[in-house]
């Protein structure tokens, strides 16, 4: 419907703004002529992307969830998600209540630091 709407204004208006084509002085269409396309010169050579920025995982087994996701982040690493490793798939609203019990990359990898990685956690007080 939007579509429809935008392409009816857009007729309208194109409408409203065109002038009456030129024409000669018998009355007749005068002959246009198109101005000539100019085409960008082509690149000569690619530029290398530039390295992508890696960040060593640091061990967070073991840490309160709050200070392995601090750790993690001191490392450059900040694309983060977390799990109830209880499977009962409890949200983790208190992460000083959580510890790390599993990290989905092991601890001394270098890895992109745009890498995700999964934190594991139980809750402490059951």
């Amino acid at each position: 419907m939007r579509i429809a709407v935008a392409a009816t204004l857009l007729l309208l208006t194109a409408a409203c703004s065109s002038t009456p084509p030129a024409t000669t002085a018998a009355g007749t269409p005068a002959p246009t002529t198109a101005a000539p396309i100019q085409t960008a010169p082509a690149a000569t050579s690619a530029a290398p992307a530039p390295a992508a920025k890696t960040c060593t995982v640091p061990n967070v087994v073991g840490m309160i969830h709050q200070t392995a996701q601090d750790t993690m982040q001191k490392a450059g690493l900040f694309l983060l998600t977390e799990e109830d490793a209880s499977g009962q798939g409890r949200l983790l609203v208190n992460d000083r209540n959580w510890k790390t019990t599993k990290q989905s990359v092991t601890a001394g990898e270098v890895v992109d630091c745009n890498t995700k990685i999964l934190l594991s956690a139980e809750k402490i007080d059951g």
